[in-house]
């Protein structure tokens, strides 16, 4: 009899030390498949599809600046090539994107050109023509435009 006690001690004893090795197990392999912190968000640069993308949409946005008489003059001496990469990068920065804008800051860049209210507006328009072109969602566009009113006191007026 008492070899039949000592045995179910030992067997008891096994399968809690198996219980306890289980629930260590599965407690090491729940935090190795948990996420850490909470998931980021993507990015508006990487929600608008990379680079790629937005230089499509900057180069849209460009023709239909250079097509549009209120402000086509505004960039008459401006490089179109220079002045692509200088928005792509500036918005790919600005939207959480790898570029780094090099060019000058707003307010330097437009000093002593007086732009007025009607002609950023138009910039504006323009550049919604080519959000529109691409079908860029509404979400996006809202974060553009928020974006570039930021930059309007930079621009206007000086």
């Amino acid at each position: 009899m008492r070899a039949i006690d000592t045995l179910g001690q030992r067997m008891l004893k096994t399968s809690r030390l198996a219980g306890a090795a289980l629930a260590v197990l599965l407690t090491l392999v729940g935090c190795a498949t948990a996420p850490v912190g909470p998931a980021q968000a993507p990015s508006l640069y990487q929600r608008l599809g990379g680079n790629e993308a937005i230089t499509a949409v900057v180069r849209d946005a460009i023709g239909n600046i250079s097509a549009d008489p209120r402000i086509n003059q505004r960039f008459s001496n401006a490089g179109a090539a220079e002045l692509t990469k200088n928005l792509v990068d500036l918005i790919c920065e600005r939207t959480g994107g790898p570029c780094t804008y090099r060019g000058m800051d707003m307010a330097t860049a437009h000093e002593g050109m007086n732009i007025r209210d009607d002609e950023f507006d138009a910039l504006v328009e323009d550049l919604a023509k080519s959000f529109a072109t691409f079908k860029v969602p509404a979400r996006e566009q809202g974060e553009l435009l928020a974006m570039l009113a930021r930059m309007k006191n930079a621009i206007v007026g000086h």
